[in-house]
């Protein structure tokens, strides 16, 4: 068992929990994610790591209520504990792989829109630590979905806060502050966008029109977190890749996010997921139980 050591509801249904886990802990890379069940009977929920501390072998992980496990997992309380903590899978970030005197060279950005702050914040601190500078926007809809804005502000070296409403910060999305950035003269070489799709693809289509090199993470996109179900199949660069064993980060400006967002559409439901099996054959993948690829 995993026991919860820390509860916190950071902005309306959305919580941040930190969880003894020390092997994961041990090995965990920013970018990587962890798959969470709370009981035997328990949904996997793919969740992306928020931040680790190896001292305390606690890993943070932050999630949104948007259907019946996560509002389950909403109940759980300091002292709860969950039966499976499985991690850390995926591809760590690219850039902790880079040479750390030649990332100081490099401009980078990130842009982070709603809970997609939460796994730029360990990139972000990573890259703190290692004493290479790096500006972040963040966005949300209103100024009370906003997450862990004083946590980025002490790694970030120039955080730009916006709000869709003007309720905080810049009155606007984080492509708007970008291109005002730009407007003014900063230029960057690296960019990296987290979290909506419909904002990653916006942010890359922006990013590809300036020059500047865009990864992005498909974590949205996840459901069973092995590639076994299928669901976070996508096309990057005209191959079939899978968010969760070949990512979940890839080149932006590769991603076909508009078959993403219809194939996820299509894939919440029974009829969508046998349509998307026969349509898609042996690069479907399978044996989730839950698209009928194992039958």
């Amino acid at each position: 068992m995993y026991p919860i050591i820390k509860k916190e509801k950071l902005a309306d249904k959305i919580y941040l929990m930190d969880v003894k886990a020390e092997r994961v802990a041990k090995s965990a890379k920013p970018g990587q994610f962890v798959i969470v069940k709370i009981d035997e009977e328990g949904e996997r929920i793919p969740l992306t790591i928020c931040d680790y501390d190896e001292k305390a072998g606690t890993v943070t992980i932050v999630f949104q209520t948007v259907g019946a496990s996560t509002e389950r997992m909403a109940y759980l309380e300091e002292g709860d504990a969950f039966q499976d903590f499985v991690g850390p899978l995926g591809c760590p970030s690219d850039l902790i792989e880079e040479d750390i005197e030649e990332l100081k060279k490099k401009k980078i950005v990130f842009i982070a829109g709603g809970v997609g702050t939460a796994p730029v914040y360990p990139q972000v601190k990573w890259l703190h630590e290692h004493g290479v500078d790096c500006d972040v926007i963040m966005g949300s809809k209103t100024k009370d979905l906003l997450i862990l804005v004083e946590e980025m502000r002490k790694v970030a070296t120039n955080l730009y806060v916006t709000t869709d409403d003007g309720t905080y910060g810049f009155h606007g999305m984080g492509t708007n502050q970008l291109q005002e950035l730009w407007d003014k003269g900063v230029r960057y070489d690296h960019c990296v966008a987290i979290g909506p799709m419909i904002m990653m693809k916006f942010v890359c289509k922006l990013t590809k029109e300036l020059g500047i090199p865009t990864v992005v993470s498909m974590n949205p996109i996840m459901v069973d977190g092995t590639g076994m179900c299928g669901a976070c199949r996508l096309m990057v660069g005209g191959e079939v890749k899978f968010a969760c064993v070949d990512g979940p980060e890839f080149d932006g400006h590769q991603v076909d996010f508009d078959q993403a967002m219809k194939r996820q559409l299509q894939y919440k439901t029974e009829e969508g997921r046998a349509m998307l099996k026969l349509q898609e054959g042996d690069t479907h993948h399978g044996r989730c139980g839950q698209c009928g690829g194992d039958k």
